[in-house]
């Protein structure tokens, strides 16, 4: 089955799960349901009473049931008016809204196409070859299945039969038309794949994902910690996790550092001129955090990026082409104001640290850059044990970008070349772009078979020629410099949610908080187990991150080993290093690892480690 025949299939089961909800709920009042990765949903109002999952299997006995009676889809059309009138005697408000909305697009619209056929100019953006009457510009589309009828654009499974295999998942509340102000729905969710087979390893993976969820095991592996006093999306990090993320910023900064990238520091508030000059103010002043000073009347804000910081160090002296590129990396806390509603975790959270770089560069020296970019991401993702591919993510036809569409069109074309000439595999996707340029974003796939948006590299001739920036040429000119941006971790909140769940907490022993637990038998044996422990400290782990000394812990409580065993497993340390009279008296200790236990000499546990990292 193709894509375009699975959503068309996914989207007859919204259909059906709102059909079925209405012959259970009669007053139920609909908003919309779409098609959604994996599956699909329907908003749905019934007034005092809730949908729960115990509803859910009498909800889908009665999918089937119509699923059984193989109702065709049946397409046809009515003047918005006439829709109106159906909206308003099936007693279904939502779709009455949509359709005034609609109506009032359309007026407008076929009053721009009357003034075309009476010869009149265009505006902009209104195509000029009409072949339809001013009247079907307000027409609507409507789909029938057995007893129910819903406004709809399609496309749908020739039947209800043809609609594969499916489950409801879950329900949520969800605002009408994502505003806060408006009354609250229930959003009934499911998942839909052509076979049962394909659904049955969907809900493996599901319930796969359930045990490696980064918020239970941030818990348990004592990671980080959410507090109602210091406020919704702004994560605290425990000692263990604070190790995890500082080496995977310290690997990120090395990689780079390696490629010539040298440190900056940049405040975390600034002036909303700043903002305003880069066009971000425009774009997303609504996500700021704003500050009031009680000294000046200026108006600030807490930073949410900081391209625009960066563009002011290289804007601070002036620059020849000899001294092209520039490059610059800092790893430091952002912070967006997200709506509660879509705060998850470390998913999604309102003080974001990114592992964040900056090129400035000559246009000859695009390709030199993005090649060095790519191959960083590559060496980091493949040292996770994680597959990548890219996403070309370009603009669309939209007024939402900024800068001149050529340039949009070279910077695409050369992402692209860059891209093949890395042999990368690829898609492209219109939309997705930065509004200042377009971008390659890496897709990794976790142990499960979940993608993820990772590293991004981004290409932008706008924001050097907004904040004037320049270099002198070789002739003597100036000009404005290319301005690529990368970053390998992203937000390395959202990454270390997808690191958790990718190893289950199973870290590589090289980023693990806690690499080493050395657990006694009896306290007969501490003075060998202070040798390890001069040992390990005296040990420096090169790989693949720069002086990474090692993280060890010592268990020597009165308690069972059994006890220490199973505390040390819980905990997923990598290494345990059971040390008992007859280990001290061989100069050996034994290590139990994931992959079974085995005997080494005390004189061979510094290569033993190494190999490990």
């Amino acid at each position: 089955m193709n894509e375009e025949q699975l959503y068309a299939m996914r989207h007859s089961l919204a259909h059906i799960t709102a059909q079925a909800v209405q012959h259970l709920w009669p007053q139920a009042k609909f908003g919309v349901g779409p098609v959604v990765e994996n599956g699909f949903y329907y908003d749905i109002d019934l007034g005092d009473e809730q949908i729960s999952e115990f509803d859910f299997k009498k909800i889908e006995k009665e999918m089937r049931s119509i699923i059984n009676k193989d109702y065709p889809f049946e397409y046809s059309e009515k003047p918005i008016d006439e829709a109106l009138e159906w909206a308003k005697g099936a007693g279904q408000p939502y779709k009455v809204e949509l359709l005034n909305d609609l109506k009032r697009e359309g007026t407008t619209l076929a009053s721009e196409l009357d003034a075309t056929m009476m010869g009149m100019e265009l505006p902009a953006g209104i195509s000029g070859s009409v072949h339809q009457s001013v009247q079907s510009v307000i027409d609507v589309s409507f789909y029938t299945d057995g007893d129910f009828t819903d406004l709809c654009r399609g496309p749908h499974a020739a039947s209800t039969g043809k609609v594969g295999a499916f489950k409801l998942m879950r329900v949520a509340g969800a605002y009408w038309r994502g505003n806060e102000k408006n009354p609250q729905m229930q959003r009934l969710y499911g998942v839909a794949f052509a076979t049962k087979e394909e659904l049955a390893d969907h809900l493996e993976m599901l319930e796969q994902a359930k045990l490696r969820d980064h918020r239970k095991l941030g818990k348990d592996l004592d990671l980080y910690t959410m507090s109602p006093l210091v406020g919704s999306g702004l994560p605290l990090f425990t000692p263990r996790g604070t190790v995890l993320r500082d080496v995977a910023a310290q690997y990120s900064n090395q990689l780079r550092q390696a490629r010539g990238f040298t440190k900056v520091w940049t405040p975390h508030i600034t002036k909303q001129d700043l903002y305003e000059a880069s066009g971000h103010w425009a774009k997303f002043g609504d996500e700021l955090f704003l500050v009031t000073s009680q000294e000046t009347s200026d108006k600030m804000a807490l930073k949410p990026m900081n391209c625009p910081h960066h563009t002011q160090i290289y804007a601070s002296q002036p620059r020849s082409y000899r001294d092209m590129p520039v490059r610059y990396l800092e790893t430091t806390t952002d912070y967006r104001d997200e709506k509660t509603g879509e705060l998850g975790g470390l998913n999604r959270v309102r003080s974001l640290t990114q592992d964040d770089s900056h090129v400035f560069a000559r246009p000859d020296q695009i390709e030199q850059e993005i090649d060095g970019l790519l191959a960083s991401a590559r060496e980091l993702y493949e040292e996770i044990g994680m597959k990548l591919r890219v996403r070309l993510s370009y603009r669309d036809d939209s007024d939402a970008y900024l800068g001149d569409v050529e340039l949009w069109g070279t910077a695409q074309s050369q992402l692209k070349s860059a891209v093949k000439k890395n042999e990368l595999e690829y898609f492209e996707q219109e939309g997705e772009a930065a509004f200042y340029g377009p971008k390659i974003d890496f897709m990794a796939t976790d142990a499960i078979g979940r993608e993820h948006q990772v590293a991004t590299v981004q290409l932008d001739f706008v924001q050097p020629e907004r904040f004037g920036l320049e270099y002198v040429s070789e002739d003597g000119s100036r000009r404005h410099p290319v301005m690529i941006h990368c970053a390998l971790l992203g937000s390395i909140e959202r990454f270390l949610s997808v690191f958790i769940e990718h190893t289950g907490g199973w870290f590589p022993f090289w980023a693990a908080p806690e690499q080493i637990r050395i657990l006694t038998i009896n306290d007969t044996v501490m003075d060998y187990v202070d040798e390890i422990t001069t040992i390990l400290t005296d040990t420096v782990l090169m790989k693949p991150v720069r002086y990474n000394e090692v993280r060890f812990t010592t268990d020597d409580r009165n308690e069972s080993l059994g006890k220490k065993i199973r505390e040390a497993t819980n905990m997923k340390i990598p290494v345990q290093l059971i040390v008992g009279p007859k280990d001290k008296d061989a100069r050996v200790v034994s290590v139990r690892t994931r992959s079974g236990e085995d005997s080494v000499s005390i004189d061979d546990l510094v290569e033993y480690l190494k190999d490990l990292s």
